[in-house]
């Protein structure tokens, strides 16, 4: 059932997550942070959980919308919320995104939580039950909630609507280029053609390149960039759909992907990104202890359209950087943010130029 603009305003239901026939239904729940009552019920509801506000509420995605400025009763509930739409804002805390205007940027998210609401509720949770968990860990848990996914009716859908694509054609040379001078290695993705997009040979030959500083503690900095016009276009979608084992999925994404390496080596790395970055392009970007954007920089994350959702380690990498209210807003939006607004949310920490 997609809510209306009119419904929006309801808070805390008691309606069942899923109706009679497992569908879910009214994924999203709303909290009017305009008005005071609805406020200090939520806050009621909400008091002792960080993972959801009340019972009512831990199977539905929380959503708070203001258009004035918030009391600081009202500030303190965004924490606890999954995101929250205001205006400009004093001083406004990670846990919220300002819109021009906050009741159309709901009605747009909650048009897409309607559309994928496994996907979106999926990552609402895992968003919420990783917010603690030391990187590792919570880049396995996001390796099973990304595989489960990969099952279901929402993703199937997904590649049922695209175009039957031709292989690509194998290329000469390695798609990833290391140079190394004294204590310094640079890391290069370089399959320009392709935007460096993440195939499986991108990502083994990357997966070796790192390897190199992980076990060379001569290398004293790493630095990651991409040929040609883009950092990298995400995920090779190629490939998409030829792995038919969820399972075998999981052993890849947690053995041979490169999250893990990231992380352990991002007090060494530096990321150097330029034009668009798309899906795994941000979340491997979001590892660098440093990540510095040419101007014409542009971040997206399209996962959850697809019926999935960051698999490449970005619930952990960008919302350690912009917190995990406004990667919920990013990947349910499909909003592409510049280097501006990315450095402004901590997405990057210097813009060239």
């Amino acid at each position: 059932m997609e809510p209306k603009s009119k419904d929006h305003m309801s808070v805390l239901s008691a309606l069942p997550p899923l109706d009679g026939q497992g569908r879910v239904q009214q994924p999203i729940v709303v909290v009017d942070l305009d008005v005071s009552e609805a406020v200090a019920e939520a806050v009621k509801a909400s008091a002792g959980s960080r993972a959801g506000v009340g019972p009512a509420g831990t199977g539905r995605l929380l959503v708070g919308v203001a258009t004035r400025p918030l009391s600081p009763q009202a500030n303190m509930l965004a924490e606890v919320l999954d995101v929250t739409y205001v205006r400009k804002a004093e001083g406004a805390s990670r846990a919220m995104v300002e819109v021009p205007d906050p009741r159309g940027a709901l009605d747009r998210l909650a048009e897409q939580a309607t559309r994928t609401p496994v996907a979106a509720l999926t990552l609402t949770q895992l968003l919420r039950a990783t917010e603690d968990l030391v990187g590792q860990s919570a880049l396995m848990v996001e390796s099973f909630a990304y595989s489960m996914l990969l099952a279901g009716s929402e993703y199937k859908a997904w590649l049922g609507s695209q175009a039957r694509r031709r292989p690509s054609v194998p290329t000469d040379g390695p798609l990833v280029q290391v140079d190394r001078a004294g204590g310094r290695l640079e890391v290069m993705l370089n399959h320009a053609r392709r935007r460096n997009a993440y195939s499986a040979r991108l990502r083994d030959e990357l997966h070796d390149a790192l390897r190199v500083a992980l076990l060379d503690p001569s290398i004293e900095s790493l630095v990651l960039c991409g040929a040609g016009p883009s950092f990298s276009a995400g995920g090779d979608l190629d490939e998409f759909g030829t792995i038919h084992d969820p399972a075998v999925a999981h052993i890849i994404r947690s053995t041979a992907g490169v999250a893990t390496s990231l992380e352990t080596l991002r007090p060494r790395l530096e990321v150097r990104v330029q034009g668009p970055s798309v899906g795994a392009g941000v979340e491997m970007a979001a590892f660098g202890g440093r990540v510095v954007a040419r101007p014409d920089a542009t971040f997206r994350l399209p996962e959850v359209l697809m019926g999935l959702l960051p698999g490449a380690g970005g619930t952990v990498s960008i919302a350690r950087r912009i917190g995990r209210w406004r990667l919920l807003h990013l990947c349910l939006s499909g909003e592409q943010i510049d280097a501006r607004r990315a450095l402004d949310w901590g997405l990057v920490d210097e813009v060239e130029g």
